[in-house]
């Protein structure tokens, strides 16, 4: 928690000056500074993942979005303040970060909850992952309880299937069984069920593909969020909270570690990219010709 508190700015520590006078020259210096790391430059990043999640403070929602560049590294490229988890904050949150020089003309491998807004930003060119502790969550949810657990191993089992075509093939199944006595929860599983496996039809190291199957990458950078807003007794406000939040994660920010399975990893993905850019410029000229 104290690292996560700026200090006070030596010009704020006059002697004689009210409190309620160096509080206020405090929180505007703090907002420079916060306004200033919102606004930094991304263009130098090679985005290859992109992962936006979000977590809840008070009434409002922080949606966090964080990068992985080619070579493993961990950046986090935007926090956005809202009421809601919606499309509309996702997308101007993905609209700011593309204004301050983030590479959105290329392809990139999106690793989300929900999709809509990077398609409608990122249109074909995004590889949509769909966090698969998500799915498990959205799904035992409408489930009885004596049945979660025997729900979450088949999941698990499916997830962590040799490859794609069994993975769905187990997934399938398991809609079928459900889709009778549980159609809300067999509903869930079938809802995006494609894009719960799109990292496995990569060809990535194991240990890679576990990490880009999920947010728990950003779920831990959230969770320093959480564990300072907890111990706040009374918000002021959005932009309170949005401080707390940006100190929160760039504080989070200097103990990032690379992504796991990188020695050889970022390369296949980068390559997998690549033809996913290819073969949608292959396909485009035949449109356009129909």
């Amino acid at each position: 928690y104290a690292r996560s508190l700026e200090p006070v700015p030596t010009d704020v520590a006059v002697r004689g000056t009210s409190r309620s006078a160096v509080s206020r020259r405090f929180v505007a210096a703090t907002e420079r500074q916060m306004d200033e790391w919102l606004g930094r430059d991304l263009s130098a990043i090679d985005l290859v993942v992109l992962m936006i999640d979000g977590v809840y403070v008070a009434d409002h929602v922080l949606l966090v979005a964080l990068g992985i560049d080619s070579d493993g590294k961990k950046h986090v490229l935007g926090v956005r303040e809202g009421a809601t988890e919606n499309a509309a904050t996702c997308i101007a949150l993905l609209t700011d970060m593309r204004e301050r020089g983030l590479h959105t003309e290329r392809a990139v491998l999106a690793v989300v909850d929900g999709a809509k807004a990077l398609r409608d930003r990122y249109g074909p060119r995004a590889l949509i992952q769909r966090c698969q502790a998500h799915k498990a969550r959205n799904v035992t949810d409408q489930l009885p309880e004596g049945m979660r657990p025997s729900v979450r191993q088949a999941l698990r089992d499916a997830y962590s299937a040799a490859d794609a075509t069994r993975a769905k093939r187990q997934l399938a199944n398991l809609v079928r069984r459900l889709r009778d006595e549980h159609p809300g929860a067999a509903a869930s599983l079938d809802e995006g069920l494609d894009e719960t496996i799109t990292v496995k039809r990569l060809g990535l190291p194991s240990r890679l593909e576990r990490q880009l199957s999920t947010t728990n990458s950003i779920e831990n950078l959230i969770g320093s969020v959480r564990r300072l807003g907890s111990r706040v007794k009374r918000w002021r406000g959005g932009k309170m909270i949005l401080r707390s939040t940006v100190a929160a994660v760039v504080d989070a920010a200097t103990r990032f570690r690379r992504a796991t399975g990188t020695r050889d990893g970022m390369t296949r993905l980068v390559l997998a990219l690549k033809d996913h850019e290819n073969a949608l410029e292959a396909v485009a000229p035949c449109k356009r010709a129909a």
